[in-house]
């Protein structure tokens, strides 16, 4: 368990986040069955591709499957941006590759990756996909990372020196929509479309802004134990034309023959404002007296505590792989 995410382990008395189970309208939702799960992945590769919000996703999965094999053999082990979990018994890998723009850029280091000033390597994707292109099961995110006005986009190498840099400042959805069709354009090219499912994540909302619920906007979501019980709630950090752009291109690869799904995991998760780490996670940098005592600074609205929602998120895939859309 990261320490990230282990919120009861770090504090949290109030654990009522744990047991809400998400109903939709006019469906069931399978109950989730690990072993189940492992059969119809018996000899494959899952690779979760993105960031922290995709490896919660996959922490979430792994703790889901080896809590039903506590027994049975199964290895962890950390490579640079991979990280590899196996059920040895199934002979099944459930991988994680940090990757948070989908293509390469300064934040690729998967531990240090704190820039001023996000930028993008133009249409450069190869270095990454090499490490995830031999899989059955690829579930992409990206979304988080690109929520700023403007990014810059290098043409070029990193390794080059400064004079043969090239940059452009790029508006955002103009720089996601690019990253986008690299991406669609690897997957076209590379990926066996009779062997390897393709799923893209839809975005993890945040909870920030506490105004929006009736809070003081300094609360963020620090003092929530409860969720948002208005059906349709949507927050303004949630940006609906990025998904828009998602699902254009899920579309277009479902036309070239993909079997391919959007996961969208949006609007279930707006509710649970009760459900982030908040302070009770482990921070990486010492907080002082004065930043534990003003949380409101310091508060993880972002991730997720486990178990939790990420849970959901993994029911929704675990349908999708026992009952493909007809």
């Amino acid at each position: 368990m990261n320490e990230e995410l282990a919120c009861e382990m770090y504090g949290r008395k109030n654990l009522n986040y744990q047991y809400w189970r998400w109903q939709p309208h006019h469906c069931d939702l399978p109950r989730f069955d690990a072993i189940d799960l492992l059969e119809k992945l018996r000899d494959k590769r899952v690779v979760y591709v993105g960031d922290s919000l995709n490896r919660n996703q996959w922490m979430s999965m792994v703790c889901l499957i080896e809590s039903s094999i506590p027994d049975r053999p199964k290895t962890l082990h950390y490579n640079g941006s991979l990280i590899a979990f196996k059920a040895l018994e199934y002979n099944v890998s459930i991988d994680f590759y940090w990757e948070p723009m989908l293509l390469e850029s300064n934040c690729d280091d998967p531990t240090n990756h704190r820039v001023s000033e996000r930028i993008i390597r133009g249409q450069s994707i190869e270095k990454h996909a090499r490490n995830w292109n031999d899989a059955d099961v690829l579930v992409f995110n990206s979304y988080i990372w690109w929520r700023q006005l403007k990014l810059k986009i290098l043409w070029g190498s990193f390794e080059n020196v400064d004079a043969d840099r090239i940059y452009e400042d790029v508006e955002m959805l103009k720089a996601y929509e690019m990253a986008l069709t690299t991406w669609f354009e690897w997957l076209d090219n590379h990926v066996n479309r009779s062997k390897t499912r393709v799923f893209f994540v839809s975005s993890s909302p945040t909870h920030n802004r506490a105004e929006e619920w009736g809070k003081p906007k300094k609360h963020k979501c620090f003092y929530e134990t409860e969720p948002i019980y208005e059906e349709g709630y949507w927050s303004m950090d949630s940006d609906p034309n990025m998904m828009r752009l998602v699902e254009k291109y899920i579309n277009k690869l479902s036309s070239q023959g993909f079997n391919a799904q959007m996961l969208n995991i949006t609007q279930l998760s707006e509710y649970r404002k009760d459900a982030h780490p908040s302070m009770h996670r482990k921070f990486w940098d010492q907080l002082t007296h004065e930043q534990l005592t003003t949380p409101n600074y310091h508060t993880d609205c972002t991730h997720w505590c486990l178990p939790g929602v990420p849970d959901v998120w993994n029911e929704f895939l675990y349908a999708y792989l026992l009952y493909p859309p007809s």
